[in-house]
Protein backbone atom coordinates (compact mmCIF):
# COMPACT_ATOMS: atom_id res chain seq x y z
CA UNK A 1 0.00 0.00 0.00
CA UNK A 2 2.56 2.38 1.07
CA UNK A 3 4.46 1.94 -2.24
CA UNK A 4 1.39 2.81 -4.20
CA UNK A 5 0.91 5.60 -1.87
CA UNK A 6 4.60 7.13 -3.00
CA UNK A 7 3.56 6.62 -6.90
CA UNK A 8 0.27 8.19 -6.87
CA UNK A 9 0.56 11.11 -4.04
CA UNK A 10 -2.31 12.96 -5.70
CA UNK A 11 -4.84 10.13 -5.69
CA UNK A 12 -6.86 10.43 -2.88
CA UNK A 13 -10.61 9.18 -1.51
CA UNK A 14 -12.69 10.91 0.81
CA UNK A 15 -12.45 9.83 4.34
CA UNK A 16 -14.23 12.63 6.55
CA UNK A 17 -15.79 16.05 5.19
CA UNK A 18 -15.69 19.27 7.04
CA UNK A 19 -16.96 22.63 5.34
CA UNK A 20 -13.81 21.73 3.32
CA UNK A 21 -12.52 19.16 1.70
CA UNK A 22 -10.52 16.85 3.77
CA UNK A 23 -8.76 13.79 1.95
CA UNK A 24 -6.86 10.71 2.62
CA UNK A 25 -5.10 8.14 0.54
CA UNK A 26 -6.75 5.84 -2.06
CA UNK A 27 -7.08 3.02 -1.11
CA UNK A 28 -7.12 1.14 -4.85
CA UNK A 29 -4.72 -0.57 -6.63
CA UNK A 30 -3.42 1.23 -9.47
CA UNK A 31 -2.21 -0.99 -13.08
CA UNK A 32 0.95 0.28 -13.86
CA UNK A 33 1.44 2.42 -16.21
CA UNK A 34 3.88 1.91 -19.53
CA UNK A 35 6.24 4.19 -19.07
CA UNK A 36 7.19 4.56 -23.13
CA UNK A 37 3.33 5.72 -23.19
CA UNK A 38 1.86 3.11 -25.12
CA UNK A 39 -1.67 2.53 -24.69
CA UNK A 40 -2.25 -1.50 -23.21
CA UNK A 41 -4.07 -3.93 -25.45
CA UNK A 42 -8.10 -4.42 -24.10
CA UNK A 43 -7.38 -7.89 -24.17
CA UNK A 44 -11.04 -9.62 -24.93
CA UNK A 45 -12.32 -7.25 -27.11
CA UNK A 46 -14.45 -5.59 -24.54
CA UNK A 47 -13.94 -1.96 -23.15
CA UNK A 48 -12.49 -1.42 -20.06
CA UNK A 49 -14.49 0.31 -17.47
CA UNK A 50 -13.21 1.44 -14.70
CA UNK A 51 -16.37 1.57 -12.31
CA UNK A 52 -16.10 -2.46 -12.66
CA UNK A 53 -12.17 -2.95 -11.37
CA UNK A 54 -13.03 -0.46 -8.51
CA UNK A 55 -11.84 -2.25 -5.10
CA UNK A 56 -13.06 0.22 -2.65
CA UNK A 57 -13.95 -1.17 0.94
CA UNK A 58 -16.83 1.74 1.62
CA UNK A 59 -17.75 2.95 -1.65
CA UNK A 60 -19.97 6.16 -1.66
CA UNK A 61 -23.16 6.14 -2.84
CA UNK A 62 -25.62 8.51 -4.54
CA UNK A 63 -26.75 10.76 -1.60
CA UNK A 64 -22.76 10.20 0.64
CA UNK A 65 -21.27 11.94 -2.79
CA UNK A 66 -23.66 14.46 -2.97
CA UNK A 67 -23.11 15.32 0.67
CA UNK A 68 -19.13 15.17 0.13
CA UNK A 69 -19.35 17.73 -2.26
CA UNK A 70 -21.99 20.07 -0.92
CA UNK A 71 -19.98 20.28 2.18
CA UNK A 72 -16.84 20.90 0.55
CA UNK A 73 -18.14 23.73 -1.61
CA UNK A 74 -20.26 26.22 1.42
CA UNK A 75 -16.84 27.13 3.32
CA UNK A 76 -16.46 30.42 4.43
CA UNK A 77 -15.57 31.79 0.16
CA UNK A 78 -19.67 32.19 0.55
CA UNK A 79 -19.39 35.81 3.04
CA UNK A 80 -16.99 36.74 0.30
CA UNK A 81 -19.74 36.84 -2.50
CA UNK A 82 -21.62 39.98 -1.18
CA UNK A 83 -18.39 41.52 -1.89
CA UNK A 84 -18.32 40.15 -5.39
CA UNK A 85 -21.90 41.77 -6.01
CA UNK A 86 -20.58 44.81 -5.04
CA UNK A 87 -17.84 45.12 -7.86
CA UNK A 88 -20.00 43.92 -10.58
CA UNK A 89 -23.65 45.42 -9.33
CA UNK A 90 -26.90 43.46 -8.71
CA UNK A 91 -27.50 42.79 -12.21
CA UNK A 92 -24.35 41.30 -13.18
CA UNK A 93 -23.91 39.89 -10.31
CA UNK A 94 -26.55 37.60 -10.41
CA UNK A 95 -26.15 36.25 -13.95
CA UNK A 96 -22.47 36.45 -13.55
CA UNK A 97 -22.52 34.10 -11.24
CA UNK A 98 -24.89 31.75 -12.86
CA UNK A 99 -22.54 31.68 -15.92
CA UNK A 100 -19.65 31.35 -13.78
CA UNK A 101 -21.54 28.23 -11.76
CA UNK A 102 -22.29 26.64 -14.89
CA UNK A 103 -18.75 26.92 -16.48
CA UNK A 104 -17.27 25.19 -13.15
CA UNK A 105 -19.72 22.70 -13.48
CA UNK A 106 -18.77 21.62 -16.79
CA UNK A 107 -15.17 22.18 -16.82
CA UNK A 108 -15.73 19.34 -14.17
CA UNK A 109 -17.62 17.15 -16.48
CA UNK A 110 -15.10 17.34 -18.75
CA UNK A 111 -12.43 16.23 -16.04
CA UNK A 112 -14.07 13.26 -14.85
CA UNK A 113 -14.80 12.23 -18.74
CA UNK A 114 -11.15 12.59 -19.59
CA UNK A 115 -9.58 10.49 -16.48
CA UNK A 116 -12.66 7.84 -17.73
CA UNK A 117 -11.78 7.18 -20.73
CA UNK A 118 -7.39 7.68 -19.92
CA UNK A 119 -8.38 4.94 -17.49
CA UNK A 120 -10.24 3.11 -20.08
CA UNK A 121 -7.61 3.08 -22.47
CA UNK A 122 -4.83 2.35 -19.89
CA UNK A 123 -7.07 -0.02 -17.72
CA UNK A 124 -6.85 1.75 -14.71
CA UNK A 125 -9.53 1.72 -11.64
CA UNK A 126 -9.11 5.82 -11.05
CA UNK A 127 -6.69 8.96 -11.52
CA UNK A 128 -6.51 11.78 -9.31
CA UNK A 129 -6.36 15.44 -10.99
CA UNK A 130 -2.63 15.49 -11.47
CA UNK A 131 -2.28 11.60 -12.67
CA UNK A 132 -5.21 12.09 -14.77
CA UNK A 133 -2.96 14.69 -16.67
CA UNK A 134 -0.33 12.91 -16.54
CA UNK A 135 -1.86 10.10 -18.69
CA UNK A 136 -3.51 12.09 -20.82
CA UNK A 137 -0.63 13.93 -22.14
CA UNK A 138 1.20 10.57 -22.02
CA UNK A 139 -1.74 9.39 -24.20
CA UNK A 140 -2.01 12.54 -26.37
CA UNK A 141 0.19 13.40 -29.36
CA UNK A 142 3.62 11.77 -29.40
CA UNK A 143 5.62 15.55 -29.44
CA UNK A 144 3.87 16.04 -25.90
CA UNK A 145 4.08 12.61 -24.54
CA UNK A 146 7.24 13.83 -23.09
CA UNK A 147 5.38 16.30 -20.61
CA UNK A 148 3.66 13.88 -19.12
CA UNK A 149 4.98 14.17 -15.99
CA UNK A 150 5.88 17.85 -16.08
CA UNK A 151 1.87 17.94 -16.78
CA UNK A 152 2.04 15.81 -13.09
CA UNK A 153 4.08 18.35 -11.49
CA UNK A 154 2.69 20.76 -12.56
CA UNK A 155 -0.77 20.12 -11.60
CA UNK A 156 0.36 18.43 -8.19
CA UNK A 157 2.55 21.91 -7.19
CA UNK A 158 -0.67 24.24 -8.23
CA UNK A 159 -2.84 21.86 -6.09
CA UNK A 160 -0.29 22.35 -2.88
CA UNK A 161 0.25 25.70 -3.60
CA UNK A 162 -3.76 26.80 -3.67
CA UNK A 163 -4.29 24.72 -0.19
CA UNK A 164 -1.21 26.92 0.91
CA UNK A 165 -2.66 30.16 -0.10
CA UNK A 166 -6.12 29.35 0.23
CA UNK A 167 -4.63 28.95 4.20
CA UNK A 168 -3.40 31.89 4.48
CA UNK A 169 -6.72 33.48 3.39
CA UNK A 170 -7.81 31.53 6.33
CA UNK A 171 -5.64 33.04 9.01
CA UNK A 172 -7.10 36.65 7.41
CA UNK A 173 -10.41 35.37 7.72
CA UNK A 174 -9.44 34.64 11.44
CA UNK A 175 -7.56 37.74 12.10
CA UNK A 176 -10.59 39.81 10.91
CA UNK A 177 -12.92 38.56 13.09
CA UNK A 178 -10.99 38.68 16.15
CA UNK A 179 -9.91 42.32 15.74
CA UNK A 180 -14.15 42.72 14.77
CA UNK A 181 -14.84 41.00 18.00
CA UNK A 182 -12.16 42.60 20.28
CA UNK A 183 -11.92 46.17 19.01
CA UNK A 184 -15.34 46.98 20.30
CA UNK A 185 -14.14 46.39 24.06
CA UNK A 186 -10.68 47.20 23.33
CA UNK A 187 -10.42 50.19 20.84
CA UNK A 188 -6.98 49.88 20.95
CA UNK A 189 -7.16 46.26 19.41
CA UNK A 190 -8.33 48.04 16.16
CA UNK A 191 -5.04 48.25 14.48
CA UNK A 192 -3.64 45.21 16.26
CA UNK A 193 -4.24 42.65 12.74
CA UNK A 194 -0.76 41.14 12.27
CA UNK A 195 -0.30 40.55 16.44
CA UNK A 196 -3.56 38.83 16.40
CA UNK A 197 -1.80 36.41 13.33
CA UNK A 198 1.37 36.27 15.41
CA UNK A 199 -0.92 35.08 18.75
CA UNK A 200 -2.63 32.00 16.76
CA UNK A 201 0.87 30.93 14.88
CA UNK A 202 2.03 29.29 18.19
CA UNK A 203 -1.76 27.15 18.75
CA UNK A 204 -1.34 26.63 14.71
CA UNK A 205 1.83 25.13 14.50
CA UNK A 206 0.73 22.72 17.68
CA UNK A 207 -2.55 21.73 16.39
CA UNK A 208 -1.14 20.79 12.61
CA UNK A 209 1.19 18.47 14.49
CA UNK A 210 -1.77 16.16 14.55
CA UNK A 211 -0.85 13.47 12.15
CA UNK A 212 -3.82 11.18 11.72
CA UNK A 213 -6.90 12.16 10.02
CA UNK A 214 -8.82 10.36 12.09
CA UNK A 215 -7.66 12.46 15.19
CA UNK A 216 -9.40 15.88 13.50
CA UNK A 217 -12.68 14.73 12.75
CA UNK A 218 -13.67 15.92 16.49
CA UNK A 219 -12.20 19.53 15.44
CA UNK A 220 -14.51 19.33 11.79
CA UNK A 221 -17.74 18.59 13.92
CA UNK A 222 -16.89 21.35 15.92
CA UNK A 223 -15.77 23.69 12.84
CA UNK A 224 -18.86 22.65 11.48
CA UNK A 225 -21.19 23.37 14.35
CA UNK A 226 -19.42 26.77 14.06
CA UNK A 227 -20.02 27.61 10.51
CA UNK A 228 -23.89 26.94 11.35
CA UNK A 229 -24.44 29.12 14.29
CA UNK A 230 -22.53 31.36 12.11
CA UNK A 231 -24.45 31.56 8.83
CA UNK A 232 -27.60 31.66 10.44
CA UNK A 233 -27.40 34.62 12.44
CA UNK A 234 -25.42 36.31 9.20
CA UNK A 235 -28.53 35.67 7.37
CA UNK A 236 -30.73 37.10 9.72
CA UNK A 237 -29.09 39.79 9.53
CA UNK A 238 -29.37 40.27 6.11
CA UNK A 239 -32.93 39.81 5.93
CA UNK A 240 -33.60 41.78 8.86
CA UNK A 241 -34.39 45.48 7.81
CA UNK A 242 -33.97 44.57 3.91
CA UNK A 243 -37.73 45.74 3.03
CA UNK A 244 -36.60 49.58 4.23
CA UNK A 245 -33.91 49.55 1.40
CA UNK A 246 -34.64 50.50 -2.01
CA UNK A 247 -33.58 49.01 -5.25
CA UNK A 248 -32.80 52.14 -7.23
CA UNK A 249 -29.51 52.70 -4.46
CA UNK A 250 -28.11 49.83 -5.19
CA UNK A 251 -25.95 49.85 -8.85
CA UNK A 252 -26.99 46.99 -11.57
CA UNK A 253 -23.72 47.09 -12.73
CA UNK A 254 -20.50 48.89 -12.04
CA UNK A 255 -18.25 48.83 -15.29
CA UNK A 256 -15.83 46.49 -16.80
CA UNK A 257 -13.04 47.76 -14.11
CA UNK A 258 -15.07 45.17 -11.39
CA UNK A 259 -15.36 42.24 -13.64
CA UNK A 260 -11.78 40.71 -12.69
CA UNK A 261 -12.47 41.40 -8.66
CA UNK A 262 -15.90 39.75 -9.08
CA UNK A 263 -14.96 36.91 -11.59
CA UNK A 264 -11.88 36.05 -9.23
CA UNK A 265 -14.27 36.26 -5.93
CA UNK A 266 -17.00 34.20 -7.50
CA UNK A 267 -14.42 31.33 -8.38
CA UNK A 268 -11.81 31.42 -5.24
CA UNK A 269 -15.79 30.56 -3.44
CA UNK A 270 -16.98 28.23 -5.63
CA UNK A 271 -14.89 26.50 -7.59
CA UNK A 272 -13.66 23.08 -5.85
CA UNK A 273 -11.76 21.20 -8.77
CA UNK A 274 -9.58 19.79 -6.06
CA UNK A 275 -11.95 17.65 -4.37
CA UNK A 276 -13.65 16.18 -7.46
CA UNK A 277 -11.61 12.89 -8.27
CA UNK A 278 -11.14 11.99 -4.48
CA UNK A 279 -14.97 11.73 -4.47
CA UNK A 280 -15.84 10.79 -7.82
CA UNK A 281 -13.17 7.90 -7.34
CA UNK A 282 -14.95 6.45 -4.25
CA UNK A 283 -17.89 5.37 -6.70
CA UNK A 284 -18.26 2.10 -8.24
CA UNK A 285 -21.61 3.21 -9.98
CA UNK A 286 -21.65 5.75 -12.96
CA UNK A 287 -24.13 8.17 -11.28
CA UNK A 288 -21.54 11.53 -10.46
CA UNK A 289 -21.42 13.02 -13.98
CA UNK A 290 -24.97 13.24 -16.07
CA UNK A 291 -28.57 14.00 -15.57
CA UNK A 292 -29.58 14.79 -12.72
CA UNK A 293 -25.99 12.97 -11.73
CA UNK A 294 -24.18 14.13 -8.29
CA UNK A 295 -22.45 16.75 -9.87
CA UNK A 296 -25.34 18.73 -11.78
CA UNK A 297 -27.49 18.05 -8.47
CA UNK A 298 -24.55 19.90 -5.97
CA UNK A 299 -23.81 22.18 -8.26
CA UNK A 300 -27.57 23.49 -8.69
CA UNK A 301 -27.69 23.66 -5.00
CA UNK A 302 -24.46 25.90 -4.69
CA UNK A 303 -25.27 28.17 -7.66
CA UNK A 304 -28.45 29.00 -6.15
CA UNK A 305 -27.48 29.24 -2.51
CA UNK A 306 -24.40 31.33 -3.58
CA UNK A 307 -26.41 33.48 -6.22
CA UNK A 308 -28.98 33.89 -3.12
CA UNK A 309 -26.30 35.42 -0.46
CA UNK A 310 -24.81 37.36 -2.70
CA UNK A 311 -28.01 39.16 -4.13
CA UNK A 312 -29.13 39.55 -0.91
CA UNK A 313 -25.85 40.48 0.83
CA UNK A 314 -25.27 42.75 -1.07
CA UNK A 315 -28.77 44.32 -2.06
CA UNK A 316 -29.02 44.73 2.30
CA UNK A 317 -25.80 46.43 2.65
CA UNK A 318 -25.35 48.37 -0.42
CA UNK A 319 -21.57 50.63 -1.02
CA UNK A 320 -21.00 49.60 3.05
CA UNK A 321 -20.26 45.74 2.09
CA UNK A 322 -17.12 44.64 3.06
CA UNK A 323 -14.41 41.94 2.50
CA UNK A 324 -16.44 39.40 4.36
CA UNK A 325 -20.39 39.87 4.98
CA UNK A 326 -19.73 39.21 8.92
CA UNK A 327 -17.46 42.77 8.66
CA UNK A 328 -20.66 44.41 7.77
CA UNK A 329 -22.43 43.28 11.27
CA UNK A 330 -23.10 45.59 14.43
CA UNK A 331 -20.40 45.12 16.33
CA UNK A 332 -22.37 45.87 19.64
CA UNK A 333 -25.08 43.75 19.62
CA UNK A 334 -24.51 40.23 21.33
CA UNK A 335 -25.70 37.96 18.28
CA UNK A 336 -23.28 39.45 15.89
CA UNK A 337 -20.55 39.06 18.71
CA UNK A 338 -21.53 35.47 18.76
CA UNK A 339 -21.08 35.14 14.40
CA UNK A 340 -17.22 36.60 14.95
CA UNK A 341 -16.39 33.83 17.60
CA UNK A 342 -17.73 31.18 15.82
CA UNK A 343 -15.88 32.52 12.69
CA UNK A 344 -12.75 32.10 14.38
CA UNK A 345 -13.51 29.09 15.89
CA UNK A 346 -15.03 27.64 12.93
CA UNK A 347 -11.74 28.72 10.62
CA UNK A 348 -9.08 27.93 12.81
CA UNK A 349 -10.34 23.92 12.80
CA UNK A 350 -11.06 24.41 8.66
CA UNK A 351 -7.16 25.35 8.62
CA UNK A 352 -6.10 22.47 10.25
CA UNK A 353 -8.19 19.77 7.96
CA UNK A 354 -6.96 21.84 5.01
CA UNK A 355 -3.36 21.65 5.35
CA UNK A 356 -3.28 18.26 5.70
CA UNK A 357 -3.47 17.86 1.93
CA UNK A 358 -1.14 19.75 0.76
CA UNK A 359 1.34 18.49 3.41
CA UNK A 360 0.60 14.67 3.00
CA UNK A 361 1.52 15.52 -1.02
CA UNK A 362 4.66 17.25 -0.09
CA UNK A 363 5.66 14.99 2.50
CA UNK A 364 5.68 12.19 0.61
CA UNK A 365 7.68 13.79 -2.12
CA UNK A 366 10.72 14.74 -0.05
CA UNK A 367 10.61 11.73 2.56
CA UNK A 368 12.12 8.98 0.19
CA UNK A 369 15.63 11.47 0.73
CA UNK A 370 15.44 11.16 4.42
CA UNK A 371 16.90 8.89 6.68
CA UNK A 372 13.97 6.85 8.13
CA UNK A 373 14.90 7.12 11.77
CA UNK A 374 14.77 10.74 10.96
CA UNK A 375 11.39 11.00 9.84
CA UNK A 376 9.38 12.26 13.14
CA UNK A 377 11.38 15.06 13.82
CA UNK A 378 11.79 16.02 9.64
CA UNK A 379 7.58 15.97 9.96
CA UNK A 380 7.75 18.09 12.83
CA UNK A 381 10.14 20.78 11.20
CA UNK A 382 8.29 20.41 8.18
CA UNK A 383 5.17 20.90 9.69
CA UNK A 384 6.46 24.35 11.81
CA UNK A 385 7.92 25.51 8.58
CA UNK A 386 4.67 25.77 6.37
CA UNK A 387 2.43 26.70 9.11
CA UNK A 388 5.27 29.65 9.67
CA UNK A 389 5.10 30.10 5.74
CA UNK A 390 1.38 30.32 5.25
CA UNK A 391 1.64 32.50 8.21
CA UNK A 392 4.37 35.12 6.24
CA UNK A 393 1.71 34.77 3.37
CA UNK A 394 -1.41 35.45 5.53
CA UNK A 395 0.82 38.79 6.91
CA UNK A 396 1.86 39.98 3.86
CA UNK A 397 -1.83 40.11 2.95
CA UNK A 398 -2.26 42.34 5.81
CA UNK A 399 -5.70 43.46 5.99
CA UNK A 400 -5.88 42.56 2.62
CA UNK A 401 -8.60 40.01 2.41
CA UNK A 402 -10.59 41.10 -0.41
CA UNK A 403 -7.63 41.45 -2.64
CA UNK A 404 -5.74 38.16 -1.20
CA UNK A 405 -9.25 36.34 -2.18
CA UNK A 406 -9.08 37.82 -5.40
CA UNK A 407 -5.17 36.73 -6.41
CA UNK A 408 -5.58 33.25 -4.77
CA UNK A 409 -8.84 32.87 -6.91
CA UNK A 410 -7.21 34.40 -10.23
CA UNK A 411 -3.93 32.66 -10.58
CA UNK A 412 -4.87 29.26 -9.07
CA UNK A 413 -8.38 28.48 -9.70
CA UNK A 414 -8.58 30.68 -12.91
CA UNK A 415 -5.62 28.00 -13.77
CA UNK A 416 -6.64 24.67 -11.87
CA UNK A 417 -10.46 25.21 -12.76
CA UNK A 418 -10.69 26.51 -16.19
CA UNK A 419 -7.35 26.56 -18.12
CA UNK A 420 -5.91 22.63 -17.14
CA UNK A 421 -9.19 20.73 -17.77
CA UNK A 422 -9.79 22.61 -20.83
CA UNK A 423 -6.71 21.57 -22.35
CA UNK A 424 -6.79 17.87 -20.97
CA UNK A 425 -10.07 17.51 -23.29
CA UNK A 426 -8.59 18.80 -26.11
CA UNK A 427 -5.52 16.15 -25.73
CA UNK A 428 -7.97 13.15 -24.85
CA UNK A 429 -9.71 13.78 -27.92
CA UNK A 430 -7.13 14.21 -29.98
CA UNK A 431 -7.00 10.99 -32.12
CA UNK A 432 -10.80 10.77 -32.26
CA UNK A 433 -11.81 14.42 -32.89
CA UNK A 434 -13.41 17.44 -31.89
CA UNK A 435 -16.93 17.42 -33.51
CA UNK A 436 -17.96 18.62 -36.10
CA UNK A 437 -16.47 21.67 -36.98
CA UNK A 438 -13.81 21.08 -34.07
CA UNK A 439 -16.98 23.05 -32.10
CA UNK A 440 -15.25 21.18 -29.04
CA UNK A 441 -11.72 22.75 -29.67
CA UNK A 442 -13.07 25.99 -30.24
CA UNK A 443 -15.17 26.02 -26.71
CA UNK A 444 -12.23 24.53 -25.05
CA UNK A 445 -9.85 27.36 -26.50
CA UNK A 446 -12.86 29.57 -25.43
CA UNK A 447 -12.56 28.37 -22.31
CA UNK A 448 -8.44 28.80 -21.51
CA UNK A 449 -8.40 32.20 -23.17
CA UNK A 450 -11.24 33.26 -20.90
CA UNK A 451 -8.68 31.71 -18.10
CA UNK A 452 -5.79 33.73 -18.98
CA UNK A 453 -8.01 37.01 -18.96
CA UNK A 454 -8.72 36.41 -15.47
CA UNK A 455 -5.25 34.91 -14.23
CA UNK A 456 -3.70 38.34 -15.78
CA UNK A 457 -6.33 40.96 -14.91
CA UNK A 458 -7.39 39.34 -11.31
CA UNK A 459 -4.52 39.67 -10.42
CA UNK A 460 -3.20 42.91 -11.30
CA UNK A 461 -6.17 44.42 -9.88
CA UNK A 462 -5.41 42.70 -6.78
CA UNK A 463 -1.93 43.76 -6.87
CA UNK A 464 -2.94 47.27 -7.18
CA UNK A 465 -5.54 46.93 -4.13
CA UNK A 466 -2.74 45.66 -2.06
CA UNK A 467 -0.69 48.41 -2.57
Amino acid sequence: MSSEKDKYPSTFTIDQFSSTATLTNNDQIKVPIDSNGTIPEKGDGTEYNPYDHRNIEHPNSFSDALIHLLKSSLGTGILAIPRAFKSAGLLVGLFGTVIIGILCTHTIHILVKASHKACSRAKIPSLGFADTAEEVFRQGPKPLRRFSRFAKNFVEIALVLTYYCGNAVYIVFITVSMTKLFSYYYPETASWDQYFKLMILIPLILCCQVRELKHLVPFSFLANAMMVVAFSITLYYIFNGIGAVKLEDRNMATGWEGIPSFFSTVLFAMEGIGTIMPVENTMTKPSFVGCPGVLNSAMTVVICLYTAIGFFGYYRFGDLTDATITKNLPSEEIPAQIVQASISIAVFFTFMLQFYVPLDITWNRIKHRIPENRHNISQILLRTGLVIFITGIAAAGGEHLGSLIDFVGAIFFSTLGLLVPALIDILVDWNEGWGKYHWRLVKNISIMVLAVFGLISGSYYATLEMK
